[in-house]
Formats: structure tokens, sequence, C-alpha cells
């Protein structure tokens, strides 16, 4: 077998000692995100935290708000993204297709969210890395009037959950459901039935 046979192999056959490296940091990540998925609150304690962390550091250099805003942006997306239903309603015909959770309906329909919980919490942590990596670059540093970004990120916010909240109210669908609709019936008193007692109590009557 000549050399150029060997390296082909090592190329196209067995994956390269980088390659190697690489999956084996994926899949010890993966595992961490599995573990990570039922404490929700832990995740987004820590997301905060390091929201905490890159506001102090921004604030700190007096810079970046270009990248900022642009997080903020990104992040407003994911979070409209999270409360829309997977399948828009008003794509739906009123007698085909399931229907949202609501007041009205008696039986329960869980709400299917387009963007899923733990999916919004890993792309907000994952631009807020970003986003942190990015102030540690000088040419990301582009110089502008930061007022003037935050009145109109906050116009933008209020005009986006103004059109989400009409879209809520018009297919009257709630993007929270804490659980099955339960139903009370008659308390049980604990007393036993026997019908030789009534009999008695009414002779005695």
């Amino acid at each position: 077998m000549s050399e150029g046979d060997s390296v082909g192999e090592s190329i196209h056959g067995k994956p390269s000692v980088v390659a190697a490296f690489f999956t084996g940091i994926g899949q010890v990540y993966q595992s961490w995100l599995d573990k990570s998925t039922p404490f929700y609150a832990v995740r987004w304690a820590a997301t905060l935290l390091l929201t905490a962390v890159y506001m102090i550091r921004v604030y700190i250099l007096q810079g970046w708000y270009i990248v900022t805003y642009a997080l903020g942006i990104y992040h407003l997306n994911l979070f409209i993204a999270f409360l829309s239903p997977k399948v828009d309603p008003s794509l739906l015909d009123e007698d085909e297709g399931p229907s949202l959770p609501t007041k009205q309906n008696e039986e329960f329909r869980p709400f299917i969210r387009r963007l899923p919980e733990f999916k919004f919490w890993h792309s907000a942590t994952k631009g807020i890395v970003i986003a942190m990596i990015c102030t540690f670059f000088e040419a990301f540093n582009v110089p502008v009037f930061w007022p003037i970004l935050v009145m109109y990120f906050i116009m933008l916010f209020c005009i986006t959950m103004k059109r989400q909240i009409k879209h809520m109210v018009k297919y009257r669908y709630l993007p929270f459901t804490h659980g099955k609709r339960t139903y009370k019936g008659k308390e049980d008193t604990g007393k036993t039935f026997s019908p030789r007692r009534n009999l008695t109590q009414r002779n005695l009557q």
C-alpha cells in the first residue's frame, strides 16, 4: 500500500484526532444539557446571573451598545416565539385542526409552544455568552448614541407585545398551562351506609 492510500484511508476512513476531540466535547456538553433539563429554576437563575454580569461589564466599559441592542432584539424574538403556539390558529379553519386551550374548552388540551422552554433557555444563554465574547474585541465597539437605541427598543417591545396580546385575545388562547383541570364531587364524610341502622332510626322516630 502506498503512502497516498494510507493518508486517504485516515482521512476518509477513521475520523482524525481533531474531529474525535470535538466530537467528545460535544457529547460531554450534550450530556450536561440532558442532566440540567429538569432543573429549570437553577438554569434560569444562572442565566439571569450571567445577564447581570454582562450588563455590569457593559456599564463599566461604557461601550458595545450595538451588541447589547442586538442581544435585546434576539431575546425579544425568542420570547415571542416562546409565547406563540406551534400552529398558527389563523391558518386553521374553525372546524378543522386542534383548538388551543381556553377557559371555555371542556377538554384539556396542553399549549404547544413554537419554541419550547428548554430551547428558549439554551438559545438565550448562548446569545449572552456570544455577546460577552464580543465585548473582548474592539471591532464590535461601534460608536452609537445609546439613548436612541434604548428608546427604539422600548418602542419595538411595546409594539410587538401589543400585537402578541391582540393575537391571544382574538384566538382566545393562553400561553401558560399549569395542569389538567380537576372536577370536585361531593366530599366523602367517611360514614358507611347501613340499612338496618337507618330502619332503627325510623322506628324510634
